[in-house]
């Protein structure tokens, strides 16, 4: 009895002195700035969501557990803003969190996913959701933010864009075709063969689709970055990486859809004009593990995470878009995947 009470006695303690992390409503809630998704450790549940502050200069961390009074999962990948919410796609978790956008505090959570990895918004109404483990492309009804059904492309699934009415589709793991989903009835009317594993994906100002493939891990291949014209669905012109060693990630493009920006020994640039993939290297890495990569639509602006050790917390990392840094904030465990909020309209 007397080792029980004194239990509850340190237990009130140790609650009472622990320190609620403090969120400044006008940096986190409606200021403009940068959430980064830290997956943390594979099956450890320790996932967490940061936001840069560009008001304050500052990165909040925990976010969504300290608002939530939950963890957000294991191993979050990738996060997109819809109107009044934000959807966070818990990879190993199997679930979408759905979140408000002004509060940061759960509304539901879509469940029953199979290691969901990216999201696409199709229309006001409807989403689709990419698979590493599925041969299928999950359908989201946004009004519900329930599954309301599946398309077969009979592969994996990473990276989606939108165009028109049609949706592009990544075969990336140990594949080399980008499926091409008629967004109106939900099936697929064409494929397109491009280099080995296509990992990233973006839309240039001429609606021309730009996919970086990097070779697969075996080094087998070489990487290769693609233009595909999204009218005809064919392969306009392929730049092949010089060397098997070269493994680039994560292709970006600023907001005027004119330069390319992705991770190879550092961060390079390149004009979609371009005749040549770029030789010189606009942000070396210095020591450090780049992982990721954003470019803020507005002014260019280049944020890096750096994973360190893939295990303590890692860092994102500020630059200006000339390539000058700005700053180094402490994130959580390997931060990954980015997205710019850049104002908020009550």
């Amino acid at each position: 009895m007397k080792n029980l009470l004194i239990a509850i006695i340190l237990a009130t303690f140790l609650v009472s002195c622990t320190k609620i992390p403090e969120i400044p409503v006008s940096d986190v809630t409606i200021g403009g700035g940068l959430f980064v998704l830290n997956e943390g450790n594979f099956r450890s549940g320790n996932g967490s969501l940061s936001f840069f502050s560009y008001d304050s200069l500052k990165i909040y961390n925990d976010l969504f557990a300290s608002i939530n009074g939950r963890p957000l999962g294991d191993v979050p990948n990738f996060m997109i803003i819809n109107e009044d919410k934000i959807y966070i796609v818990v990879n190993n978790s199997g679930k979408i969190e759905v979140v408000d956008r002004s509060t940061l505090k759960s509304k539901t959570t879509i469940t029953g996913l199979i290691s969901p990895r990216y999201m696409a918004i199709v229309n006001s109404n409807k989403a689709y959701v990419s698979s590493l483990y599925s041969d299928s492309v999950a359908i989201i009804n946004l009004s519900s933010n329930t599954i309301a059904g599946y398309i077969n492309i009979r592969r994996s699934s990473e990276s989606m864009v939108v165009s028109g009415t049609k949706a592009f589709v990544a075969n990336w793991s140990g594949g080399n075709e980008i499926m091409v989903i008629n967004d109106l009835v939900d099936k697929v009317a064409d494929s397109i063969k491009v280099g080995m594993e296509p990992e990233s994906m973006v839309l240039d100002r001429y609606q021309k689709l730009w996919v970086l493939c990097n070779g697969g891990w075996d080094r087998q291949n070489f990487a290769e970055l693609d233009r595909i014209n999204t009218q005809t669905n064919q392969v306009e012109q392929s730049y092949i990486f010089l060397k098997k060693e070269e493994y680039p990630s994560c292709l970006q493009i600023d907001g005027f859809g004119q330069t390319l920006f992705y991770l190879e020994n550092g961060v390079r640039q390149m004009d979609i004009s371009a005749s040549s993939l770029p030789n010189s290297i606009l942000i070396s890495e210095s020591g450090a593990s780049f992982y990721k990569l954003a470019i803020n639509p507005v002014n260019s602006d280049i944020f890096v995470t750096d994973a360190v050790d893939f295990i303590q917390n890692g860092a994102l990392l500020y630059y200006k878009n000339d390539g000058s840094f700005v700053s180094r904030n402490t994130a959580g465990i390997i931060p990954g995947s980015m997205c710019f909020r850049l104002q908020f309209n009550n």
